[in-house]
């Protein structure tokens, strides 16, 4: 969930064949109410001196030994910015603010648009 809004949201919308465009989660209205959740990120990230998504790249890597995140970036400077993850450290009490904020947060919008879900079969 978290490195879903960061990953996709950010960007959301920036142009007219972009495929977020159609995805409920990111329309303007959900956008605006998932904000808390990537300004919670932000916050960390400012803590750590590292980017948003360097934190949910993180949190990911963090969570058991066997996830791993596969992002994907069509420019060098992000495919840098996401290695960099590696070197951010979050300790427990960090995992467990992330785990405590993250609970109270309700993700607005569906994932993927409703013929599309349909296809994921969840």
């Amino acid at each position: 969930m978290i490195f879903l809004i960061i990953g996709r949201g950010v960007a959301a919308g920036k142009s007219s064949t972009d495929f977020r465009n159609i995805v409920p989660r990111f329309s303007e209205e959900n956008r605006k109410a998932n904000q808390v959740l990537v300004d919670l990120l932000k916050d960390i990230a400012a803590e750590k001196e590292a980017s948003p998504a360097q934190i949910a790249l993180a949190w990911l890597l963090a969570q058991k030994p066997w996830i791993v995140p596969i992002p994907g970036t069509t420019k060098l400077s992000r495919l840098q910015e996401n290695i960099g993850a590696v070197s951010v450290e979050l300790s427990q009490d960090d995992l467990q603010a992330i785990e405590n904020a993250a609970a109270k947060i309700k993700v607005q919008g569906e994932r993927y648009p409703q013929h599309l879900q349909a296809r994921v079969g969840k």
